[in-house]
């Protein structure tokens, strides 16, 4: 009888297979992490630096044209897609996706629960007709850098140069402590 030794090696695939698949995204999530990490904070470093040049204007432009730079050099060094989005962008080119928009209010709902901004994490496999990716995001909470940029009181100069850069803005009105957007990484599953 072949039928119960092929039953028997299925019944003993689906474990291995779902350990293999968990260890994937175990590692995925490890290295998501390490890019997240580096590109916050080169972000944030030439945001810093645009600010002690030139103040919020200076940091507009490295926005604009630096920081997808970055995007694209820590994307090819992961091998993975890194970007950032929210749910009120500035650059429509930035606008969450589907998967992105449920996560960032998911986000939102946790942070509303009470539970700490810089915890705000959450990755799982994701279908789509295209194929299967890995994906992962971390909220990026709005903290006093981002106020002069971003915030409720924006100086007619910086505001005057975020309409000529962004004429479809949504990103002001954010207090401290808010979620500003998040990183957000997607890799293609190549083993399926």
């Amino acid at each position: 009888m072949r039928v119960l030794p092929t039953l028997l090696t299925l019944l003993l695939s689906v474990p291995l297979s779902l350990q293999a698949n968990n260890d994937a995204q175990q590692e995925f999530e490890q290295q998501a992490a390490v890019a997240i990490k580096e590109f916050a904070s080169s972000l944030k470093n030439a945001l810093m630096e645009a600010m002690k040049d030139g103040g919020p204007i200076e940091s507009i432009a490295v926005c604009n044209l630096v920081a997808p730079t970055i995007a694209a050099e820590m994307s090819k060094k992961y091998g993975m897609e890194i970007g950032r989005t929210s749910l009120r962008v500035r650059n429509p080119a930035n606008e969450a996706d589907v998967w992105e928009t449920s996560v960032l209010q998911q986000f939102q709902n946790r942070l509303n629960g009470g539970e700490a901004i810089q915890k705000l994490t959450f990755s799982e496999k994701v279908e789509t007709e295209l194929g299967s990716n890995r994906r992962m995001m971390k909220a990026i909470p709005t903290d006093k850098l981002c106020l002069s940029c971003h915030g409720s009181k924006i100086a007619e100069p910086v505001q005057a140069m975020i309409d000529q850069y962004y004429p479809e803005d949504m990103a002001t009105g954010f207090k401290l402590g808010d979620i500003r957007g998040a990183f957000t990484v997607s890799r293609e599953v190549e083993d399926q």
